[in-house]
Parts: C-alpha cells; sequence; structure tokens
C-alpha cells in the first residue's frame, strides 16, 4: 500500500452483517480494481481501501494529489451500490450502530440503544464504532471508542 497523507479523506461503509473470509476477499479484490480506476475529472486518484472486522469498508483518498470531486464520490456511491447488491449486504443503512463485544460485532438500531443501555446490555465502556470519521488520521484512536466518548451517548436519554 501507498503511504496516504494523515489527512486523507475517508469514508466508512458498514455491512448488516460480518462478511466470510471467502467473500472479503473478492471484495479485496474489487476493491483493488476500483482504486486503482478511481478518477476525478480524468486524474488518477491517489486512494485505497481497507476492510475492519470483515464488517467495515474504508475508502481512502490522499487529496494532496488530486482532491475526490462530486462525481468521483459518486463513482465510489454507484460501486459500493453494486457491492452491496452482489454481496447481498446492505452498507447505507446509517440507523444501525456497531459495537464490539466478547471480540465480536454486534449492532443495534439506533431506536434500541436507550433500551440496551438501561438493561445492562451496553454501557459506557462499550466499545463502538464511529464511522462518521472524515480524516485517515482519526481512524486509528477514534475509530473504535468507549460509548462515553462517542457522539451516540449524548443520545442516551437516562445516563447513569
Amino acid at each position: 500500500m501507498e503511504t496516504l497523507a494523515p489527512d486523507s479523506k475517508i469514508w466508512i461503509y458498514q455491512a448488516d452483517r460480518n462478511l466470510s473470509e471467502a467473500e472479503v476477499n473478492r471484495l479485496e479484490h474489487e476493491l483493488a480494481g476500483f482504486c486503482s480506476q478511481w478518477t476525478a475529472h480524468n486524474h488518477q486518484l491517489k486512494a485505497h481501501y481497507s476492510i475492519l472486522y470483515q464488517r467495515f469498508i474504508v475508502l481512502m483518498v490522499d487529496e494532496t494529489h488530486t482532491d475526490a470531486s462530486g462525481c468521483s464520490i459518486d463513482k465510489s456511491v454507484a460501486f459500493l451500490k453494486m457491492v452491496s447488491e452482489q454481496f447481498q449486504t446492505s452498507l447505507f443503512d446509517r440507523m444501525y450502530m456497531a459495537y464490539l463485544k466478547n471480540n465480536t460485532v454486534h449492532t443495534l438500531h439506533l431506536s434500541e440503544v436507550d433500551t440496551a443501555f438501561n438493561s445492562g446490555l451496553i454501557d459506557e465502556n462499550t466499545l463502538f464504532f464511529n464511522t462518521t470519521l472524515q480524516r485517515l488520521a482519526e481512524l486509528e484512536n477514534k475509530f473504535l471508542v468507549p460509548l462515553q466518548e462517542h457522539w451516540l451517548y449524548e443520545r442516551i436519554s437516562n445516563k447513569h
């Protein structure tokens, strides 16, 4: 992988289920092909991808080389819609919040978070994935954070 600038733009897509190892291998091949041909106004983007926890697809563009344009972003969304159909998984439902418990990724619908918190299923220290990050430098330290450090914590009505 080429080294990308820490300020590189990222987009995180969350699958609604874990992908199998075979699916991850196939997806890596398709993502590599997409990134190698991804352009903005006929200029090659310095792009890369990562698949994390067999659940999250991260697209990255080093904009110190060429900026991602609206059209190039549209190309990536169209590509990921095709991937979503091909792998029979949703990559665009932002209403599901993913968290890590017992080394397994789980999801809750946004409407279920209060109930899960109040019942003790999750607590302030439960590790949640933040799919709203926009820069590569944030991915290492802010992607998986305790609920109390996640934007979602502000939405919980009866914090202990």
